[in-house]
């Protein structure tokens, strides 16, 4: 019996990204789960603590969408580590603003997941974790910088 799948002729790229990708998340949550927080909490305590950011702007920066944002501060500000203010640069905006005991676990945090990556690059022998980190940076910035705008949507299945 003959296959009548396509021969690949390249590595499955795709696979081999969005798997690992996957796996050193699925790390990271278990970390960070430790300590109580999430990805998308250390992400906003870290970017928080850096100057003063809108909330808008730290979704941007973490990547997320307006309503996870408002559900990650709500979290945030539930857990006693940030609390919404106004802005000292513009009144009309406000501003996440970093309480000391969420200062004190975003440095908690931020040892957590610099040993993640730490480990992950562990497993890679010689020279070929400062050659992927430059490879991927090479694409992060250059061919694969910007999503296609116009790429369809991804819809459910019909049945």
């Amino acid at each position: 019996m003959t296959s009548l799948a396509p021969r690949r002729n390249e590595p499955d790229l795709s696979y081999l990204l969005d798997h690992t990708s996957h796996v050193l998340r699925t790390r990271m949550a278990a970390a960070l789960a430790e300590i109580g927080l999430t990805a998308r909490m250390h992400c906003v305590l870290v970017h928080a603590l850096e100057e003063e950011r809108t909330q808008a702007r730290l979704a941007e920066l973490g990547d997320m969408d307006k309503t996870t944002m408002v559900v990650t501060v709500d979290a945030l500000e539930k857990a006693g580590l940030a609390e919404r203010r106004p802005s000292a640069k513009d009144r009309r905006a406000r501003i996440i603003a970093v309480t000391e005991e969420g200062a004190r676990l975003a440095e908690q945090s931020q040892r957590i997941v610099d040993q993640v990556h730490r480990d992950t690059l562990a497993s890679l022998s010689g020279e070929d974790a400062p050659a992927l980190l430059d490879a991927l940076r090479q694409l992060a910035s250059g061919h694969l910088a910007t999503p296609v705008e116009d790429a369809p949507a991804r819809r459910a299945r019909q049945h």
